[in-house]
């Protein structure tokens, strides 16, 4: 069944960095988009990236734009989010899953930044 498998996540200073990843399975990795969402604390899940299938073209949220990088690798299965600048308001718990299907949510990998 699709499965994603999200790690990297943890404590950080503000300002420090973090590189995520999800691993993904049962499907067709190559022929999706993907994204990255977040969690924090008391509020909604929301997007923070996607990346398309082919080239790689990718979109953000404007709150991480010029600090987060969203890439893939396709022969892995596996997308990444690049974290720089981090700030307190970026500490929340990471999903990633298939852009605009309705997939079960992995456990997701908590990311802290405090100092």
């Amino acid at each position: 069944q699709v499965q994603f498998v999200e790690s990297g996540g943890g404590l950080v200073q503000p300002g420090g960095s973090l590189k995520l990843s999800c691993a993904a399975s049962g499907f067709i990795f190559s022929n999706y988009y993907m994204s990255w969402y977040r969690q924090a604390p008391g509020k909604e899940r929301e997007l923070v990236a996607h990346i398309s299938s082919g080239s790689g073209v990718t979109n953000y949220a404007d709150f991480v734009k010029g600090r987060f990088t969203i890439s893939r690798d396709n022969a892995k299965s596996t997308v990444y989010l690049q974290m720089n600048s981090l700030t307190p308001e970026d500490t929340a718990v990471y999903y990633c899953r298939r852009t605009n299907v309705r997939d079960y949510w992995g456990q997701g990998t908590p990311v802290t930044v405090s100092a």
